[in-house]
């Protein structure tokens, strides 16, 4: 942790900017808006005062709580124009048409849940992260990362046939 805080802002930002914007990717489900969600994040990190950067303790944690945040409002924004407009649903890109039956499965499942299921399911099973870790981004508590994930579980092996 202290290796991580010692680091200079653009050393965190090389090492923590690809899985951010898969995180975000994973919530907005637009690759464009993830990135510009981890943009707008590291650019306030910057952004922050010498002193105040410094009293983050965890700049990875603190970065992905912040991404989550950004996301989140994305997610609502993107809903309210959608009722708003009554526009229909963008479908995803054609390049992430996936190579293999079992991917795209899978991707149909993850679609299936809510924006704060698949950020859960992400960050434990993907970026490997404890509980805790998880809940600290989601903002809740390890009760709460210990059900959404069950749930979402529950939900994808029903999408699946398992």
């Amino acid at each position: 942790m202290d290796e991580v805080r010692q680091r200079a802002p653009g050393d965190v930002y090389a090492h923590e900017y690809p899985g951010l914007v898969r995180l975000a990717y994973v919530t907005t489900g637009s690759l464009a808006a993830a990135e510009d969600v981890v943009q707008d994040v590291f650019a306030d990190w910057f952004r922050l005062e010498g002193i105040r950067r410094e009293q983050v303790r965890e700049p990875a944690a603190y970065l992905r709580r912040a991404v989550l945040s950004r996301c989140t409002s994305w997610v609502r924004r993107r809903i309210l124009e959608r009722r708003h407009a009554a526009a229909p649903a963008l479908a995803p890109p054609a390049s992430d048409a996936p190579a293999q039956a079992d991917i795209a499965a899978v991707r149909a499942a993850l679609r299936q849940l809510t924006p704060r299921q698949r950020a859960a399911v992400f960050l434990r099973y993907y970026l490997d992260l404890p509980e805790a870790q998880v809940a600290a981004a989601l903002a809740c508590r390890p009760g709460t990362v210990k059900s959404l994930l069950h749930r979402s579980l529950t939900k994808m092996k029903e999408v699946l046939g398992d």
